[in-house]
């Protein structure tokens, strides 16, 4: 077996499993513990499962600190953003969210010319700020040194204000009821409004925020009429998505 499709193996089992042993990864792929080592070395750098003393532990049920996100899958992040990216024209008038990929989305709309960006993300903001021509509207409210971003009330109360073009929505993570949820209320709220203030919404969210859990639901899912993501969807969560969906846009990561 190719060391890569191993290492997607192990990502579904630890997935599904919660935690495993190296041992028990080492005897189901018939390779060294030694092996399965390395592949969790790989794997736990990349930030798509956690290294433990013995084994790995999923993901699932916890969001990793801000810095550890970015550098998580980041090729296909950027692939992402391209697709996305590539949904606007100039002059449009575009809500970008605070999350990693979205950021990606910033980076990609560099080219584009007179923008109106509405965001609560710090980086965002400064990265397109002056940029081509165009104009940053920073969502006021509570500031998340974690994020890098404004949350809570004053934030939904600013883009209550705002209808446009497209928003780009992070996923904290896509859960196989399905629904998009996340980490923190405030989060949620404002997500779920950015999805609704916009005549095309759009969900980006790599392979690894599927079949996770969170405490919120972010509302108006349904309203978005794209998810871009970095792989082909298994039947399963093909099927259980299309009611909620448009379209979904694989990007080659």
């Amino acid at each position: 077996m190719l060391a890569e499709k191993r290492r997607r193996g192990i990502f579904d089992i630890v997935q599904n499993s919660g935690s495993i042993s190296n041992v028990e990864l080492a005897r189901q792929f018939k390779v060294s513990v030694e092996t399965i080592r390395r592949d969790i070395i790989r794997l736990n750098k990349n930030g798509v499962l956690r290294r433990t003393h013995g084994g790995a532990l999923s993901m699932k049920t916890f969001e990793p600190a801000y810095a550890d996100r970015m550098a998580t899958n980041l090729e296909s992040k950027r692939a992402i953003a391209q697709v996305a990216a590539s949904l606007v024209p100039d002059g449009a008038k575009v809500i970008i969210d605070f999350g990693t990929t979205a950021f990606c989305v910033a980076e990609a709309l560099a080219n584009h010319n007179g923008l109106t960006i509405i965001t609560s993300s710090l980086q965002t903001a400064n990265f397109l700020a002056g940029r081509n021509g165009n104009e940053v509207v920073l969502m006021g409210g509570l500031l998340h040194p974690s994020e890098g971003a404004t949350l809570g009330r004053d934030a939904t109360q600013i883009l209550e204000n705002y209808y446009v073009d497209f928003s780009f929505v992070g996923a904290g993570v896509i859960s196989d009821h399905p629904l998009l949820m996340d980490f923190s209320r405030e989060a949620a709220e404002l997500r779920g409004l950015m999805l609704k203030q916009a005549v095309t919404s759009v969900v980006l969210a790599d392979y690894t925020k599927f079949n996770r859990t969170a405490a919120h639901r972010v509302p108006n899912f349904e309203q978005a009429a794209f998810l871009v993501t970095d792989r082909k969807l298994d039947a399963t969560t093909a099927n259980s998505l299309s009611p909620f969906l448009g379209e979904v846009l694989i990007a080659e990561g």
